[in-house]
């Protein structure tokens, strides 16, 4: 991996020198990535673009973003979206209160009028930067984490559009403010709504969905410690049987960790019929999935 100095937009940032770099960095923070994942994070850097990285929930879209920030050595910013999210969240909004006391003061103790006041108050030191405008304005390496785009209103997309376009953002009382660097971009989406084309347009795609069995189970012996490779080849066996049925909500790989987790704690080194049920609360939530479970392995039994 080779870094450069971060410059203005435009300026040319190379953080990786290639796919392997990426994949290699990534496994040495435990985030074990394959060449499709490594190469949509290689041409966001050299293209600027943002990722938009759709999947289940679960599987390691947050945490993509959150590696990529370690192995960068950069700030991770990172913006919830939620139902509701408008710009005083997102973007940034004035202290009125400051504003205020400053108002009351210079009134009251030196007349000024009100066109001296507003040019007074209207200013950096009376600005709240939120994650967006953070981002842009930071002069440290950053990784932006959007995380669950899919939450907010087809509306609120629009706030997006000028930062992931031009790395601007513009204010009315202000003008408008450029990056001094470009952050790598990562937006979440676990497909609750369909996204806009203008969205969509401006992202680099990359879909990430549960891991292959053997991928898995590599994933459960980085992250669980002591675990034996039996142990964790049934785990992940187990959890990609019953990610087969019908059911409300498949398992997660931060939830097969918590299985693993749990088993170790107990000292289980073989998953029997009954320790598997005793413990499918841990990889499920719903009653009605645990049942159907329970029943998937009393027949596999």
């Amino acid at each position: 991996m080779t870094t450069t100095d971060a410059g203005a937009p435009g300026s040319t940032t190379h953080r990786f020198e290639n796919v392997q770099s990426v994949r290699d960095a990534l496994r040495g923070v435990n985030y074990l990535a394959d060449d499709g994942i490594a190469g949509v994070a290689y041409l966001a850097d050299r293209l600027q673009k943002p990722i938009l990285v759709e999947g289940p929930a679960g599987t390691g879209k947050t945490q993509l973003a959150k590696s990529i920030a370690e192995i960068t050595d950069a700030r991770l910013i990172r913006l919830q979206c939620y139902e509701g999210l408008d710009e005083s969240k997102a973007l940034y909004e004035w202290n009125y209160k400051k504003q205020l006391l400053r108002i009351q003061t210079e009134r009251g103790e030196q007349g000024e009028d009100w066109t001296e006041i507003k040019d007074d108050i209207f200013s950096d030191e009376f600005l709240l930067t939120r994650p967006l405008l953070e981002a842009i304005t930071a002069t440290d390496p950053v990784v932006l984490l959007i995380d669950e785009v899919d939450r907010v209103e087809v509306e609120t997309e629009a706030l997006l559009l000028e930062i992931l376009s031009d790395y601007q953002v513009s204010i009315p009382e202000l003008g408008t403010i450029t990056a001094t660097q470009i952050p790598l971009v990562f937006l979440t989406s676990n497909n609750t709504r369909e996204l806009s084309e203008a969205l969509k347009r401006r992202c680099l795609y990359l879909h990430v969905d549960y891991p292959q069995l053997e991928r898995e189970k590599e994933i459960v012996l980085a992250k669980v410690p002591d675990i034996t490779e039996h142990l964790a080849d049934q785990v992940a066996r187990i959890v990609r049987s019953i990610r087969q049925l019908d059911l409300k909500k498949s398992p997660s790989v931060s939830e097969t960790l918590d299985w693993a987790r749990t088993l170790m704690l107990l000292n289980i080194d073989n998953i029997d019929e009954q320790t598997a049920k005793d413990t499918l609360n841990v990889l499920l939530k719903y009653q009605t999935d645990i049942a159907k479970a329970a029943k998937e392995l009393s027949v596999d039994e």
